[in-house]
């Protein structure tokens, strides 16, 4: 199993996952060049992808996927009404519609696309499982509910949403209504947030965390880490390898 933020951050957001052989990216919101880029720092081929999958429409998460699935003939995983939402972006790109909810099979995968809170018209979460293990990712959500806290269960690989320190949003230089959203039940978790919801998840199987998403203006590596640190050393649960993903450039790859 091997896991990698390519980009997590407001300006662009996709993970690459592999598991029993199989390979695909979760969002593509960089420009697919850009995209093939990263991937070849971490020494794969985009044509050896086997799939896409859309956590929502916003564009930091869907820049890439039109051209990058047309050149490479990826099909695109996405709910109806997010591709109702980006269909002319997309193109001709061959796309297999699920629904939020239900899970389904991908060679061998099971994908299991669970309903979030966030300002997008059909935003999911992902757990991908198989014989290796099963990975989480919940990112772009206001809360955290308690079906995203039981389908996060029981993962070898989290990846979690750290998106902003509460005092460096408050006293930053957003607008109000800007502030406000991002605070509200469909905008980000903060690194309280984070930290809360990965309590609920601990278990002795967990081996990898990744903090996503982080603001540039409103939040700190180094502060987002801390709180995920202090969080971890105070419990005897598990000592997950933990890793925070940059806008920049691809994070650590985590090889299990």
């Amino acid at each position: 199993m091997r896991v990698c933020l390519l980009a997590s951050g407001s300006k662009g957001n996709s993970l690459f996952v592999e598991s029993d052989g199989t390979r695909v990216l979760i969002d593509a919101g960089l420009s697919a060049r850009e995209i093939v880029r990263r991937l070849a720092v971490i020494e794969v081929e985009p044509a050896d992808l086997d799939g896409l999958f859309i956590s929502h429409e916003h564009v930091d998460h869907v820049r890439g996927v039109g051209v990058l699935a047309r050149k490479y003939r990826l099909p695109v995983h996405v709910s109806y009404p997010t591709h109702h939402e980006v269909r002319e972006g997309f193109g001709d790109a061959p796309v297999v519609e699920f629904e939020s909810g239900y899970s389904f099979g991908f060679r061998d995968l099971l994908i299991d696309p669970f309903p979030i809170t966030h300002d997008a018209c059909d935003p999911v979460g992902f757990t991908i499982e198989s014989k290796e293990g099963k990975v989480g990712i919940a990112t772009d959500l206001g809360t955290a509910t308690r079906l995203v806290a039981d389908k996060l269960k029981r993962c070898r690989v989290l990846v979690l949403e750290s998106n902003h320190d509460e005092e460096m949003l408050m006293g930053g230089p957003y607008p109000w209504h800007l502030k406000q959203r991002i605070k509200s039940r469909h905008g980000h978790l903060s690194n309280n947030d984070s930290a809360a919801l990965l309590a609920e998840v601990l278990h002795p199987g967990l081996e990898g965390l990744f903090l996503a998403h982080l603001s540039e203006v409103n939040n700190d590596p180094a502060v987002a880490k801390e709180v995920a640190e202090n969080l971890l050393v105070a419990q005897t649960t598990c000592s997950p390898r933990l890793i925070v993903g940059d806008q920049y450039r691809p994070s650590e790859t985590l090889t299990l």
